[in-house]
C-alpha cells in the first residue's frame, strides 16, 4: 500500500480524507501549510501528494511550483474550491496531475488516487497527454478542448463531463454515472444538471456528437 501525504488546512477535509485512505490500506499523513507540506513532499517518503491550494504560509501553487522546480516528480492531485477554468489550468500547467473541486466524494478521490498510482508502478509519469474522439479532442494537461482543431471554451464542470463521456466514447452512461462522477451527488430522479449540461456539449461539439439512449442515459458518439 501506499504513503499519501494531506496538505490541507481544513481538518475536517483532511481527517475525512486520512481516514477513507487508511480504510483502503494507506499510510496517511496530513499536514495544514504550505511550507511543512513542501518539506514533506520533498522528502522522498510518499507516493503521493493530494493538495489543497488555499493554505496558509504559502498556497499550493507556489508549492507546487518548487516541488517541480526541485525535480520532484510525485504525482500530485490538487483539491480546489475555486471551479473555475483559469485555476485548474493553473495547476495543471503547474505541474499537478489531476485536479479534484470541492465538495467531492471520497470514491471518486479514491478512484484518481488509484489510477495515479497504477501508472506510476507502471513506469509512465501519471500524466496522460490527451482524449480523442471524432473531431473532439481534450488536452488534459492544459484542460483546453477543440473541435475540428478549433479550439473552444469549457466551464470545469463542462470539461469534467466531457473528460467522462471521451474516457467512455461509445459506451452508455447513465444520468447517475454522470452526476456521481462529476458533481459528486447522490442521484436524484428529479434533477436535471446532467442533461442541462449535455445540451451545452451539444452546443459547443456539435448537436450529433452525444446520444440519448431511452430509458437508460447518454453516449458519446463523437
Amino acid at each position: 500500500m501506499a504513503r499519501i501525504l494531506i496538505v490541507e488546512d481544513e481538518h475536517r477535509i483532511a481527517s475525512f480524507i486520512g481516514k477513507g485512505l487508511r480504510a483502503e490500506g494507506h499510510t496517511a499523513v496530513a499536514v495544514a501549510d504550505g511550507p511543512t507540506g513542501l518539506d514533506h513532499a520533498l522528502s522522498g517518503d510518499f507516493d503521493l501528494v493530494v493538495l489543497d491550494i488555499g493554505l496558509p504560509r504559502m498556497d499550493g501553487f507556489e508549492l507546487l511550483d518548487q516541488l517541480r522546480s526541485q525535480g520532484s516528480r510525485v504525482p500530485v492531485i490538487v483539491l480546489t474550491a475555486r471551479d473555475s477554468v483559469g485555476d485548474t489550468v493553473s495547476a495543471l500547467e503547474g505541474g499537478a496531475d489531476d485536479y479534484m473541486p470541492k465538495p467531492f466524494r471520497f470514491a471518486e478521490l479514491n478512484a484518481r488516487i488509484k489510477l495515479r498510482l497504477r501508472q506510476v508502478a507502471g513506469g509512465g509519469d501519471g500524466r496522460p497527454e490527451a482524449l480523442t474522439a471524432g473531431q473532439v479532442r481534450l488536452d488534459l494537461r492544459t484542460r483546453r478542448a477543440s473541435v475540428a482543431g478549433r479550439q473552444i471554451d469549457l466551464s470545469a464542470r463542462e470539461f469534467a463531463l466531457a473528460e467522462m463521456f471521451l474516457t467512455n466514447a461509445g459506451q452508455v452512461l447513465s444520468r447517475e454515472q454522470l452526476l456521481d462522477h462529476v458533481w459528486g451527488l447522490d442521484f436524484d430522479p428529479g434533477s436535471n444538471v446532467v442533461d442541462v449540461y449535455v445540451g451545452y456539449l451539444r452546443k459547443k461539439f456539435g448537436s450529433d456528437t452525444i446520444a440519448t439512449v431511452r430509458g437508460m442515459g447518454y453516449r458519446f458518439n463523437g
